[in-house]
């Protein structure tokens, strides 16, 4: 079987990440990276394995014709160098949040269904071992239904309204850096239909949302997501049942579960022991979809990157200069 091809837009640190994930799987490379500066493309190059560069996204995808493109910058352009992808037939493999809002994924959704390409969100989270463990553990029933789940993820950002972290202009804020992981690994976790949710967040004077809390009410479970850019939270998961409860600490990134009984006595200890970098199971799975035709992948499917790209819809409607409220939507 040929080598697949990756293209990489965007000469970000996330991309160095990407790189040595490639590497570790065998029959596939990546060929180029192309960056709006040539000179920081070719850093870049010269940093990761002496790949082509280029200083024109257009340029590398008509020149390399790439088996699939990872974009890697930050979420203000994803939208429109997906589209570049789609219009030349090119599948896509792009960072999280993939939109900033659910007319963008509308758009992109719509172009890739017209022409039967491939893409997906590089939610890597879901496909981490120990995320998949828990998963598994609520399908056995192991804790009995889920009645409370909780997560959890907060740090300080960067001080800086030019930084990523804190600029509106670069697709900035908690909802689309830190909350797309916990509403998409609590929805994928549980796994059930969405009832209703209550959205607040916490506005910065950048403008950018710096503290997000959702409530979400399952058919099940009822589910709090809090996140925030502006102080150090406890980054966990718990889920609590009838039977016991399990522990996800560092849910984004993490590489261990615990199962408790009833009683609160330790049943089960889960530790990843096998992955040297988990962007490998995301990238194997986009290798697998392109080669067997498919438009979209099982694990991060259209459906759920367009319900989380309409809660950042919904965290965007509670803006008010200099301030935060809360409104209740329907699921």
């Amino acid at each position: 079987m040929s080598i697949f091809r990756f293209g990489i837009l965007g000469a970000a640190k996330i991309a160095v990440k990407f790189c040595q994930a490639v590497s570790l799987i065998a029959g596939c490379e990546v060929c180029a990276v192309a960056s709006k500066s040539k000179e920081r493309a070719e850093h870049f190059a010269a940093e990761n394995g002496g790949v082509r560069a280029y200083g024109s996204y257009e340029e590398l995808l008509d020149t390399e014709k790439p088996d699939c493109a990872y974009i890697a910058v930050t979420p203000n352009d994803h939208c429109r160098l997906a589209m570049l992808c789609i219009q030349r037939g090119i599948p896509v493999l792009c960072e999280k949040a993939m939109f900033q809002n659910s007319r963008e994924a509308e758009q992109v959704f719509a172009a890739a269904a017209a022409r039967s390409v491939f893409v997906m969100e590089a939610m890597w989270s879901r496909f981490l071992p120990a995320v998949k463990k828990v998963r598994a553990w609520v399908e056995e029933g192991r804790i009995g239904i889920p009645e409370i789940s909780r997560i959890s993820i907060g740090f300080i950002a960067p001080e800086g309204d030019e930084n990523r972290y804190r600029n509106p202009r670069l697709g900035g804020g908690a909802a689309k850096d830190i909350t797309v992981y916990a509403y998409e690994i609590t929805t994928w976790i549980l796994n059930q239909d969405i009832r209703n949710i209550s959205v607040s967040a916490a506005w910065g004077e950048s403008g950018v949302d710096m503290n997000n809390h959702i409530s979400i009410e399952f058919a099940h479970t009822l589910a709090d997501l809090a996140t925030s850019f502006a102080a150090n939270l406890e980054s966990q998961m718990v889920l609590y049942g009838g039977k016991g409860k399990i522990v996800l600490p560092a849910p984004h990134h993490s590489t261990e579960c615990f199962l408790y009984d009833e009683r609160g006595e330790l049943t089960e200890h889960f530790t990843d022991r096998e992955t040297a970098n988990g962007f490998t199971y995301e990238i194997e799975e986009a290798i697998s979809c392109v080669r067997e035709g498919r438009q979209e992948s099982t694990v991060v499917p259209w459906k759920d990157t367009l319900a989380c790209a309409k809660l950042f819809d919904r965290i965007e409607a509670t803006k008010i200069a200099g301030g935060s409220m809360e409104r209740q939507f329907p699921g």
